[in-house]
């Protein structure tokens, strides 16, 4: 796959990349933007990394500090032969919230990022201040559809994988997104996933279960791409209607990573919800 339109994107914004220091491995996350104003966490999709938000990151640094990580297994956060799964980024966030001085964020996920956000929010609901979700869904509600449709997904992506790379990545892309702008740039942010990396994707059976919570403070703002397929949208909006203090949206002229597709509209989204909540 060509990424030449990936390539003409570029980043105006300083950035400083950090690390935080666990036991065996490293998280690697970029800081950009003003030290002084309210946080945005971005949390990338499966086979991803932090470049999965490069036609965000000009945009929000102008108003906003900006933290984008590379979650565990993603990257260049190896998991090396540490037995932590991807269910441990909540702990991972927390530790860079501390290291970065912050007492709450904004979490924006997409994809699996959304998973995570919300299993963050769960365990550290003090330090959220909104949840935005992109491609998501309700994750203490189990439900027997999703899992079907995933493990079929998954294997054949596993299969894939275990033959081609490169392959791998050009599948999941075209999944992922329906622009070649899009399909560049996420074929681009999977460069570093490598196969050893499915291990760590195991954490999602803690972070997908039925659960009893409280319902969450903070504002949650759901977002789907018109593309994405009929059972993430259906998902979507069921989330939408059993949540309190949530909003739904669907990005037009996108797929399921809608950031990629259709960053203009997924930009103006979540900065005029943040306004209007006034996070």
């Amino acid at each position: 796959m060509s990424d030449n339109h990936y390539l003409a994107v570029q980043i105006e914004t300083s950035i400083e990349h950090k690390t935080l220091c666990m036991d065996g491995y490293e998280i690697h996350y970029n800081v950009s933007g003003k030290e002084n104003r309210d946080l945005i966490v971005f949390l990338h999709p499966a086979f991803s990394d932090h470049r999965a938000f490069d036609l965000q990151i000009d945009y929000f640094s102008k108003d906003y500090k900006v933290i984008a990580i590379d979650l565990i297994g993603h990257g260049l956060s190896k998991a090396n032969n540490s037995n932590d799964k991807i269910d441990a980024s909540s702990e991972h966030i927390h530790k860079i919230l501390e290291l970065e001085g912050n007492d709450g964020a904004n979490i924006v996920g997409v994809s699996m990022g959304s998973l995570i956000a919300q299993y963050f929010a769960i365990q550290y609901p003090d330090k959220v201040r909104s949840l935005m979700s992109l491609g998501g869904y309700d994750i203490s509600k189990e439900n027997k559809e999703v899992e079907k449709a995933q493990r079929a997904a998954n294997l054949g992506l596993i299969f894939r994988a275990a033959f081609s790379m490169k392959s791998f990545r050009k599948k999941t892309a075209e999944i992922t997104c329906i622009t070649k702008k899009g399909q560049a740039l996420f074929y681009e942010t999977s460069s570093f996933y490598e196969r050893k990396s499915f291990l760590v994707m195991q954490g999602l059976q803690n972070v997908i279960k039925d659960r009893k919570i409280i319902k969450p403070k903070y504002p949650t703002l759901i977002l789907t791409g018109e593309f994405d397929i009929e059972l993430a949208k259906k998902l979507a909006k069921e989330w939408h209607a059993n949540l309190d203090n949530s909003e739904y949206f669907m990005i037009k002229d996108a797929g399921h990573c809608a950031n990629m597709d259709n960053p203009l509209e997924f930009n103006r989204l979540v900065k005029e919800f943040m306004n209007t909540h006034n996070v």
